[in-house]
């Protein structure tokens, strides 16, 4: 049985990455979650009125392609991190959710630039997507990474608490904006301000990330016979990775 006793300097490191990597996952979940939470008004203005059922299918749909490739993401980002480290890794996923989320709230509406409008939209969507991916998985890689062997599965847990808070951060901005300016401004231009606001989180959580030391947790695990390598050949030649997929 592996031990759980770390020393002080240990513990402290790892509620250091705990933090940094959390408060990185949550913000790219807040960015994420925004745009299904103006769903409504985006259908609005990046698609025609002509059916506003259509135009509301189609905003979710571009929703859910930010789903679709979250799996590459994590594919790229994670293998991403083994290969140069977890830091760096954080910090390129962090910069390309919070510019891709920065710039839909730039993004022209459809009475301006037309059928630009919506395809811009689902190329940054699919950019968030592929940010998401990879940061959640590297998140979780990291921590495991500086926790002890034994309990891995706890100090991981507290990455998924990110999903549900970045929800709520992102509800919590929205009716707050709201009720700053008015409902009918926020309708009208308004709406952009949480999506603007991204850059704000994204420059605070990638201070946090910067001060982690990520080479070093390999370095010290490697020798140990312990370095992660995520290769996809190797996990999928496994019968019983493949059962639990």
């Amino acid at each position: 049985m592996h031990t759980t006793v770390i020393t002080k300097e240990e513990k402290s490191t790892l509620w250091s990455v705990i933090m940094a990597s959390s408060v990185g996952t949550l913000i790219e979940w807040y960015d994420f979650y925004i745009f299904g939470s103006l769903a409504t008004i985006l259908s609005q203005q990046f698609f025609p009125q002509t059916n506003p059922t259509a135009a509301f299918l189609s905003t979710l749909a571009t929703f859910a392609a930010g789903f679709v490739v979250r799996p590459f993401g994590a594919i790229v980002f994670v293998r991403l991190g083994d290969l140069v480290g977890r830091k760096y890794t954080f910090m390129v996923t962090l910069i390309l959710m919070g510019g891709s989320t920065f710039a839909i709230g730039l993004v022209p509406g459809y009475q301006t630039i037309g059928i630009a409008a919506p395809i811009l939209v689902l190329i940054l969507r699919l950019l968030q997507g592929l940010a998401l991916g990879g940061e959640y998985g590297g998140a979780a890689t990291y921590v495991a990474e500086h926790a002890p062997a034994a309990r891995r599965g706890y100090y991981t847990s507290f990455i998924q608490t990110t999903a549900t808070l970045g929800l709520f951060v992102s509800i919590g901005v929205i009716l707050a904006v709201r009720h700053w300016i008015g409902v009918e401004q926020f309708a009208i231009w308004g709406w952009r301000i949480p999506f603007l606001v991204s850059a704000f989180l994204v420059a605070v959580s990638s201070t946090s990330v910067y001060e982690c030391r990520s080479r070093q947790c390999l370095k010290r695990l490697k020798p140990k016979g312990k370095f992660l390598r995520t290769r996809l050949k190797k996990v999928l030649a496994k019968r019983k990775t493949l059962f639990l997929f």
